[in-house]
């Protein structure tokens, strides 16, 4: 067949019959129908070879087959074949967006645009990429030319006020939204009560309440727009906040009223609000308040006198209990601001009711008032030598052995008692009891408790996974799988307590059973493994990674810990699809806290968790380079028999690794189990690196540089961040980073282990800072002197000494460990004082777990046989406090 068009394709149209085609081409490619759209494009291509815009859409479509080699070959040919088509440029971005590549799609994009600038999708296209992006200001220009461009369309001033609200151009975006309002008729349906305009109307609120000092206007706003809410809740609560910062207390108050009125009885934050109206309290208190979450409210989050506690008691017993007596969070909440006398008498009430229930959470509620003041606010006592010192904590102790005793001898809570109890409310009080151990870090009196539960009552669940929680800490975490296996075996349809067991069989190293374990709750197809991670189970996939890293198994342990990591690059495209949807649907006010969570989700804590296990790894990897590259052990310091059996066990494990990753290939290939031949059962995708050597083959340092960036931008207030920064910028020997680091890590927390051993490291490298230019040298000299407050390091080392030594036990494990091995180093001391900052009163210090122990001890070992008596000493009081600990 003749080409009655050879030059078609180089810019001139179509005939109309392929015309047609070609359009069709686009349809069917909408419709998701490649095969037909290949079909017609081949048909276009048999005749006009060279034209752009098909060859564009064969690519196009080919790469939605999973053709992405042919799909960048073809539309590449079809942009060189016709470079003045917009079409082929759009195809050209979009190719570039399937691919994630959003700046170049972006650049592709525009210059579709140069070509034909009035292209409505292309500049929707356009936009979304830049809102992706955060590229803020090429976002409102792009929508001002679409606003302009088609006015009449509602999503466009939607989204013109998004883009001034985003730059932070408040008035802009305010005057915006009246714009459309304005060009609205009367009796128009966005003018009435519905939920668009409800939102648009909150929305518009929202954007005033931004505005600095502008609370006043804000809840004028609240008033204007009153007609056309539906959302009641959002407009009372947002009401309430501004009577609140404008000091109209009395208001306030009878709006938090109308909210537990509509039911909002159990909603904490609105009690907050409440007590701020009753006490009348500061704007600055009202937006700590705002921040608070869960069940936290005022009277957890700072001290009250004496008078606003008997304030708060009146008007809580005189307006809401007469109202909402069914309420538990009106009966509950008054608990926080008693007395501990008069709570005790609470609490033996609460417990006398829910003990012949069998509450198993009773501890949990008995230990949500254990609070303590500091720097003018009320923190949470978890810590266990703060509970047991706790005078609250004494009392509920105090008040559960009485009743033990009194249930023991009298079948009743106290000889006054005249009601009988059942013999399953002395095992739940034994079961509170043993809590409570757990609670104060008494481990031995927990397990002796929870036997004689077992021993009373076989078949209860939760008494096997509290005395599994209690072997753990213990340091008996194999007797604690076998514990919680047991109790989980009781109940195989309870999703949480197989979750437990999987956690705990991680972190006893036994993944093989762990992995079988939480297969029981993932999809019977395929291999179990590729399901968690299609299911972004990131606990696993951390935990089995923390577990491959102790085993030093470098390669598949980072594939695990990347796994989480692309889980949250996932999460960060995932919005794209929300863009043009909640624009169309109006839900503006949802749309910017996405927004705002997705700019900050790379600090939420699995993926510094994930981000922090990578930098380990590949720090230990830099200082270890023969570790990557071979898991066989240094065979040259054996002995010859040594040698042998080394290399017996090295040979078996490789052959071991190899059949299991080929036995894991097929049966991800062919589907696993019993049920690989199910019918719709779908091939698993093969695993091409199961032990994740492409990981080992990157720069770690660089790997890590780019992981420690991660976390100083997006966890700043986390001190890991900042270790991790300093321990990457050293090996790199970038001092000035490495000091900022210092700083930063200071002045979050100047009682950190982590930031005071890095503080004495870098001391000692000031006098090797490397080739660096006068500049550098000059900063360091006048700010490193600043680190240790003026001091030279063994008077710093000293100081920090005399600190532990007069701190009554308020100095952690850890920083004692870190001052004892600096005093050593530095030769601040004598190594037997440097030993008792650890051994005279530190296991009766916070943060005195078994793991915080067991590095005390290496710190001991570390002085050699200078402090071989230190060592025995510390073992022996390690062992009394974890008497089933079997590895000290």
């Amino acid at each position: 067949m003749t080409d009655d068009n050879p030059q078609a394709g180089a810019g001139r149209p179509l005939p109309k019959k392929e015309a047609d085609l070609f359009k069709n081409v686009v349809k069917l490619y909408e419709m998701k129908q490649y095969k037909k759209a290949i079909k017609h494009a081949d048909t276009i291509l048999r005749r006009f070879p060279n034209h752009g815009e098909t060859l564009a859409m064969k690519g196009l479509t080919l790469n939605y087959m999973a053709k992405k080699e042919e799909a960048h070959e073809f539309v590449k040919l079809g942009l060189r074949n016709d470079m003045r088509s917009h079409v082929c440029w759009h195809v050209y971005g979009l190719l570039y967006r399937s691919d994630r590549n959003y700046n170049e799609a972006i650049k592709a994009y525009k210059q579709a645009l140069r070509i034909d600038p009035e292209n409505l999708q292309i500049l929707r296209d356009l936009s979304m990429l830049q809102i992706q992006m955060r590229d803020l200001s090429g976002f409102e220009v792009t929508r001002n030319h679409l606003l302009t461009l088609k006015p009449n369309a509602k999503i466009n001033w939607m989204a013109f006020a998004l883009s001034r609200h985003m730059n932070g151009d408040l008035d802009g975006a305010v005057k915006v939204i009246d714009t459309y309002m304005g060009t609205l008729t009367e009796g128009s349906a966005e003018l009435g009560r519905c939920f668009e305009s409800s939102e648009l109307a909150l929305y518009k609120n929202s954007i005033l309440a931004e505005m600095p000092d502008n609370y006043k206007e804000a809840l004028h706003h609240l008033s204007v727009c009153e007609g056309v809410v539906v959302d009641r809740g959002a407009w009372l609560l947002k009401r309430a906040e501004f009577q609140l910062r404008l000091r109209e207390f009395d208001e306030a108050r009878e709006t938090t009223i109308q909210m537990f009125q509509r039911g909002m009885t159990e909603h904490y934050l609105v009690h907050s609000l409440f007590m701020c109206s009753v006490l009348q309290v500061e704007p600055s208190v009202v937006d700590e308040v705002l921040r608070l979450r869960g069940s936290q409210t005022l009277a957890t989050l700072i001290p009250l006198s004496v008078e606003e506690k008997e304030k708060l008691t009146v008007t809580y017993k005189s307006v809401l209990e007469p109202s909402f007596s069914h309420s538990d969070a009106v009966a509950r909440i008054p608990y926080s601001w008693l007395e501990p006398d008069q709570l005790i008498r609470k609490l033996d009430l609460r417990c006398r009711k829910d003990l012949p229930k069998g509450v198993p959470s009773l501890s949990s509620e008995l230990c949500s008032y254990l609070f303590v003041e500091a720097n003018g606010r009320l923190r949470r006592v978890t810590d266990p030598v703060e509970c047991k010192s706790h005078a609250l904590f004494k009392m509920i102790t105090g008040m559960v052995d009485g009743y033990i005793a009194n249930l023991t001898s009298l079948t009743r809570f106290s000889e006054t008692d005249e009601t009988e109890q059942s013999a399953s409310t002395l095992l739940w009080t034994w079961f509170l009891r043993a809590s409570l151990h757990d609670v104060a870090g008494e481990y031995t009196e927990g397990l002796a408790l929870l036997d004689k539960c077992i021993a009373h009552t076989p078949s209860i669940v939760d008494v096997y996974e509290l005395k599994a929680k209690l072997l753990r800490a213990a340091g008996d975490i194999d007797s604690a799988v076998e514990c919680l296996d047991k109790g989980r075996n009781m109940d195989l349809q309870d999703r949480y307590i197989n979750n437990q067991t999987a956690k705990y069989m991680l972190q006893a190293g036994k993944e093989e059973q762990a992995l079988k374990c939480i297969s029981l709750f993932t999809k019977h197809e395929g291999n179990p493994e590729q399901n968690l991670s299609e299911m972004q189970c990131s606990w696993y996939e951390l935990e089995l990674a923390a577990c491959l890293e102790r085993k030093k198994d470098w390669g598949r342990s980072l594939k695990k810990y990347f796994a989480v990591i692309k889980h949250f690059d996932d999460f960060n495209e995932d919005q794209f699809d929300f863009h043009s949807y909640c624009l169309r649907k109006v839900t503006l006010r949802a749309y910017v806290s996405v927004l705002r969570f997705e700019d900050a989700v790379f600090g939420e804590e699995y993926y510094c968790r994930a981000a922090a296990g990578i930098i380990r790894i590949y720090l230990h990897l830099a200082d270890s380079p023969s570790s990557s590259e071979s898991d066989e052990p240094d065979y040259s310091q054996m002995t010859a028999a040594e040698r042998k059996k080394a290399k017996a066990i090295a040979r078996k494990k490789k052959k071991t690794e190899e059949k299991s990753s080929a036995d894991n290939d097929k049966e991800i290939a062919n589907g696993s189990g019993n049920n690989k031949n199910r019918k719709g059962a779908k091939p698993g995708v093969v695993d091409e690196d199961p032990l994740g050597k492409e990981f080992l083959q990157k720069d770690p340092l660089d790997e890590a540089r780019k992981y420690a960036a991660m976390l100083t931008q997006y966890a700043p207030k986390s001190i890991e961040s900042w270790t991790m920064q300093y321990d990457v910028a050293i090996r790199r020997k970038k001092m000035l980073m490495a000091l900022q680091a210092l700083f930063k890590g200071l002045s979050i927390d100047k009682n950190s282990s982590g930031i005071f051993t890095r503080i004495v490291d870098f001391s000692s490298k000031l006098g090797d800072i490397g080739d660096v230019s006068d500049t550098v040298k000059r900063i360091i000299n006048e700010e490193a002197p600043k680190l240790l407050g003026g001091k030279i390091i063994t008077d710093f080392v000293k100081a920090a000494a005399e600190r532990i030594i007069h701190s009554n036990k308020l100095i952690d494990l850890p920083y004692r460990s870190a001052v004892a091995k600096a005093m050593v180093e530095a030769r601040a001391g004598s190594i037997s004082e440097a030993a008792l900052l650890i051994t005279d009163g530190g296991i009766e210090s916070r943060n005195a777990t078994l793991q915080s122990c067991k590095e005390a001890l290496s710190v001991l070992k570390s002085f050699g046989s200078d402090g071989s008596s230190a060592v025995e000493s510390w073992t022996n009081i390690v062992r009394q406090r974890f008497d089933k600990a079997t590895n000290i």
